[in-house]
């Protein structure tokens, strides 16, 4: 068996209760990883950006933590570089942390037996936006200029040679527990290991519209529409998932990964019409969204810091502090239709999860699409 490295990178929290608070899930979603990795005989190690960050994770027993980036602003190329070179292993496994805590064990082991491989390549969760990913033959990704976030590798291994897959879009795959929505979306679904279980299970939230949009989901004379980084992959899987008919308002996707001067026009629209008018035609064509704040309220591709972002997850409006983002929060709060909003997750992962969760306590006789005709099978 050869040697396979895997690094669960983990950023800094914020200062804000919202960003401790997301801080403190993906900590439980590794805690689960980790535990599912050791069943399949890997041996991750934690890569922290900070000393300060190394003295607070202690609580991860048996777990070699690792400081890696020695200057700021922290750069994730350069931080995976350096683990490759100081454990100089055949293939490597990455995540981030809140990522891959759905896989289990077979999956992780497949990911194992990829990173084994005697050819180059590397299979990715997500090409357009990379959570996680295997590389065999890690070795050669030091002769590659690796980008500053992790988002765009999939892009850049590409553009490099790197013969590139990517894994079929499922919860397990695409879920990323990435802000204050994908808890509160984690904790409705039921899913998670023991420790994630535990930590979405006490906490003590609640959301606005989360329990209605659940219903909205599993009624056929409804209608929700989708906003922001939507895949056609996942739209069509949730299409088939779910009772209520769905629109899609597709904009942003690959945002973080491929810089662009345009600006998407929904984005456009929101500015120049303001938000009022946005949630008035959004009410009278859909009876509940799922909004991906992201690309729908930047600023020329510029966000507010994370504290803002979380606190508009939560409908906290008093600690947004962002004119938009508090205008844009308070608007959605005192919709007609309920409203979810989140990032990227919300309608990727979270989609799945949601239609998933809808289905508790009721027929799933019920959904809209029926099963596809075989004119074959009606024959025999």
């Amino acid at each position: 068996m050869k040697d396979v490295a895997v690094a669960l990178l983990h950023p800094p929290s914020g200062r804000s209760e919202q960003e401790r608070l997301v801080d403190a899930g993906r900590r439980a979603a590794m805690k689960d990883l980790i535990f599912a990795l050791r069943e399949v005989g890997l041996h991750p190690t934690l890569l922290v950006s900070a000393s300060s960050q190394a003295e607070d994770l202690q609580e991860f027993e048996d777990v070699e933590i690792l400081k890696v980036a020695e200057q700021a602003p922290f750069h994730f190329g350069r931080t995976l570089k350096s683990f490759i070179r100081a454990r100089g292993a055949d293939g490597l496994l990455y995540f981030g942390s809140g990522s891959g805590f759905l896989l289990g064990c077979s999956r992780l082991d497949e990911l194992r037996r990829f990173a084994e491989r005697d050819e180059p390549g590397a299979v990715l969760n997500n090409f357009y936006s990379c959570d996680f990913a295997a590389v065999s033959q890690a070795k050669s990704l030091l002769g590659v200029e690796l980008p500053e976030t992790d988002n765009p590798l999939g892009f850049t291994l590409a553009d490099a040679g790197v013969p590139c897959s990517a894994l079929v879009r499922s919860a397990e795959t695409q879920f990323d527990l990435d802000t204050p929505s994908d808890l509160l979306i984690l904790r409705v679904s039921g899913r998670g290991g023991p420790a994630v279980r535990a930590f979405v299970d006490r906490m003590d939230l609640a959301h606005p519209f989360l329990v209605r949009l659940l219903t909205l989901l599993a009624d056929r004379n409804t209608h929700i529409c989708l906003i922001g980084r939507v895949s056609p992959r996942t739209w069509a899987d949730i299409e088939s998932n779910v009772a209520c008919r769905t629109s899609g308002l597709i904009e942003g996707r690959g945002m973080r990964a491929k810089t662009s001067a345009a600006r998407p026009m929904l984005n456009q629209i929101l500015h120049q019409d303001g938000v009022a008018a946005f949630f008035e035609r959004l009410c009278q064509a859909y009876n509940g969204a799922v909004i991906d704040t992201r690309p729908l309220l930047a600023d020329k591709g510029n966000l507010p810091a994370a504290d803002d972002r979380f606190a508009s997850d939560l409908f906290w409006t008093e600690r947004v502090s962002h004119p938009l983002w508090r205008t844009f929060t308070e608007a959605a709060l005192h919709s007609h239709i309920p409203v979810l909003l989140g990032g990227h997750s919300a309608v990727s992962g979270g989609l799945y999860l949601l239609a998933e969760a809808c289905w508790k306590g009721r027929d799933l006789n019920r959904r809209l699409h029926p099963e596809p005709f075989n004119s074959d099978k009606e024959r025999s």
